[in-house]
């Protein structure tokens, strides 16, 4: 009888993906310790193992693709090899390569379609098991014949490829999840208890309505008798179905290694094609976070990468110039702080310049001179976090629009209701660290009353509640404030915030000493910023169910889910970001200049008819006044004509370029800072630098043209 192998297809990926995150782990130790003989082992046995499973269900492409590995890792076992750098970097490729094709089976292709092995890779690797010359062995990834892996985000850098193409890309994880059986045994037990019980408070509901029907007065002795059943009955059920609660959650916890692997294969491929030399070390990817958490991960854990292989690691050159080693040191590193888990982010690089963020934040008038030497170092630092902000000097399709840090500030404050903290040192590396909830699902929440309204606050927001004397205050330009625990700290009324009738002493009332009354303030923090809110009475703190919002309500900024209360009553949870910014807004001064309403003018300038007009449609589209110019000549002289906001500019023009148009127009006092772009089909490094030694804000390569990429473009050029 033939073999039916589509029974056993989904039970070989799963355990392939199991060897392949061992695999993960163990080359990233190998290369930190190229003498780790049980490392080698360990690799061995997952390549042989996939080779043979894949060999019984005629996955050609894996068969040969796992044979070269294992060639390989059988010549570094026997020690005719040893796992230098060139090594190590063929390790890489043919994990890569076989998560590649096992995505393939993930995604549903059938294992007659999957591609061929690559021969290219097969061959280097076999090669190298030999001792023989390898040409594929240098820093440049060898070509691949597969797509994307499950196993990675949906986006990567493609080495041949303009970088800036690319997207942070989602994790795709499968809809179903692997529960150990221990786990769904302890849920199977609970629900048996949980029934036992149930069938308890039967009895006690027989024996109220016989309390009910009994006309006589209830002996004292039996109703103290039932009093206690149904008390203990009650406190037994809520323990039982806590624990139950809890074991159901355990159920959807994950591993973190399902985001850090991909993540350290992806820190690779982005290295290589910036050029630059990273080693990427994952410590405690063992540690576990809700399936919702792991969710929505990706993204923030991408745009930190990006941001310190393209920000924060020098090139090779200038590491060596600076007295530091070739490779770069990135680090994904998670440990559990409670019911919280810790994941930093950080590198070895040239981290943040102070002065070039309070320039930038000069230069798009996002503070005064004056504002800016008052911050802090931490809040300049912080000034990367802004919508739009960038350091970059050159804008690139891979970086530089100030659209990254903003979201990542936002998905994790937001989305996954925890902190994000940032330190720096210049010339010594930077370092993120995210604070997060274990599980969304349940959390500690503190309910209280303000405006005649319950309302709530997640655990994770609150520093403390106290209550304080009206003298305590302290008046100032912007309001009220206080000083707690050596720390300047504003206070305002929460209804007064909210614009709710308030029932308690308003913050506008002046304290005295003859009327004093005593306050309680609810102090709440997100990150190092913190805001002291009077509220009328606390009702109660508890572990509580977030619900989410209902599709219409999703978008109140001030409300972040609801609870349940007493006689299923819903109360709001505000979130506190929310209500820090609507507090910065209050106290903004009224002299603050308000925005412009008036169209910006762009300029393009293209010698192609077909490119100017499609340019002139998209920016239109967006509100955008355009004037068009067909060469370099034409639009410099328009240019000194007429007043523009921004330019876009070809390269490959008559009579004059759009390298020396930019030089010339930098040249003239108006065009010294207006935002320039050059838009062209070149694609090489050294065009790049040009652009930027000419002066140019951002460069965008036509064969990656996206009109989403020049208008977000020049949204941040333009503030």
């Amino acid at each position: 009888m033939a073999l039916d192998i589509q029974r056993f297809i989904q039970r070989f990926i799963e355990e392939a993906l199991d060897h392949l995150g061992r695999m993960a782990e163990g080359i990233a130790a190998l290369e930190r310790d190229r003498a780790n003989t049980e490392r080698i082992n360990e690799l061995f046995r997952s390549a042989h193992t996939m080779k043979g499973s894949s060999r019984m269900l005629k996955l050609t492409p894996i068969t040969a693709t796992a044979h070269s590995l294992e060639e390989l890792l059988s010549a570094l076992r026997e020690g005719q090899q040893s796992a230098g750098p060139e090594i190590i970097g063929l390790l890489y490729q043919g994990m890569d390569a076989l998560s590649d094709l096992v995505g393939l089976l993930a995604d549903g292709s059938a294992p007659e379609a999957l591609p061929a092995a690559n021969p290219a890779l097969c061959q280097a690797l076999e090669a190298a098991a030999s001792g023989q010359d390898n040409p594929c062995a240098s820093s440049t990834p060898l070509p691949a014949d597969v797509s994307t892996a499950t196993l990675s985000p949906t986006a990567e850098p493609s080495p041949t490829a303009t970088p800036a193409a690319e997207e942070p890309g989602e994790m795709r994880l499968n809809d179903s999840v692997r529960v150990r059986l221990e786990r769904l045994d302890e849920v199977i037990r609970l629900m048996g208890e949980v029934l036992s019980g149930h069938t308890h408070m039967h009895h006690l509901a027989g024996w109220a309505r016989r309390f009910a029907g009994n006309t006589q007065a209830p002996d004292q002795s039996e109703l103290a008798a039932f009093s206690r059943e149904l008390r203990e009955g009650v406190l037994t059920q809520e323990a039982l179905m806590v624990e139950l609660h809890d074991r159901a959650l355990q159920m959807r916890m994950l591993p973190l290694n399902i985001v850090f692997d991909p993540l350290s294969r992806l820190a690779r491929d982005m290295a290589r094609s910036l050029g630059k030399q990273v080693d990427c070390r994952v410590r405690g990817s063992e540690i576990e976070l809700d399936r919702q958490m792991i969710d929505h991960l990706s993204d923030p854990l991408v745009h930190l990468l990006r941001n310190a292989l393209d920000h924060g690691i020098e090139p090779p050159e200038v590491r060596l110039a600076a007295g530091k080693p070739a490779r770069g040191q990135l680090t994904l590193e998670a440990w559990q702080d409670g019911g919280w888990v810790m994941i930093e982010v950080s590198d070895d690089g040239a981290g943040i310049a102070l002065a070039a963020l309070r320039e930038k934040a000069l230069h798009k008038q996002l503070l005064s001179r004056e504002q800016l030497d008052a911050l802090s170092e931490r809040e300049t630092q912080e000034l990367i976090f802004r919508p739009g902000f960038s350091t970059s000097a050159l804008i690139t399709d891979f970086s530089g629009r100030g659209v990254g840090m903003d979201v990542v500030k936002r998905s994790v404050v937001d989305t996954l209701s925890g902190d994000l903290q940032l330190t720096s040192r210049p010339g010594q590396g930077t370092c993120f660290t995210l604070r997060l909830p274990l599980s969304l699902a349940m959390m500690r929440v503190l309910l209280f009353q303000a405006g005649g309204l319950t309302l709530g606050v997640t655990a994770q927001y609150v520093v403390e509640l106290v209550e304080l004397p009206a003298s305590r205050f302290i008046a100032t330009a912007g309001g009220w404030a206080l000083t707690l625990y050596n720390e300047f700290i504003p206070v305002i009324a929460l209804a007064e915030l909210l614009g709710l009738p308030s029932t308690a002493v308003a913050t506008s009332d002046a304290p005295s000493e003859a009327r004093d009354p005593g306050r309680l303030l609810l102090v709440v923090h997100q990150g190092h910023e913190k805001l002291a809110l009077i509220i009328d009475a606390l009702v109660e703190e508890g572990d509580r169910v977030i619900k989410p919002l209902p599709k219409h309500l999703r978008s109140l900024p001030l409300i972040s889910g609801m609870v349940t209360h007493q006689r299923n009553d819903l109360v709001s949870l505000l979130h506190v970001p929310a209500l820090l910014e609507r507090m910065r807004q209050t106290s903004m001064p009224s002299t603050q200049k308000a925005p412009s309403t008036r169209a910006h003018r762009v300029l393009v300038v293209d010698d192609s008819l077909n490119t100017r007009e499609i340019e002139k449609d998209v920016l239109e589209a967006w509100g955008y006044h355009v004037t068009l110019a067909e060469n370099g000549e034409d639009g410099l002289q328009k240019a000194l004509a007429e007043s523009f906001d921004a330019i876009l500019t070809d390269v490959e023009m008559p009579r004059m370029d759009g390298f020396a148009l930019t030089a010339r127009l930098r040249e003239e006092h108006a065009y010294r800072h207006c935002p320039i772009i050059i838009i062209t089909s070149r694609e090489k490094e050294t065009d790049r630098r040009r652009g930027l030694d000419v002066g140019a804000d951002a460069y965008i390569v036509k064969g990656s043209f996206d009109q989403n990429i020049l208008v977000d473009t020049l949204k941040a050029l333009l503030g």
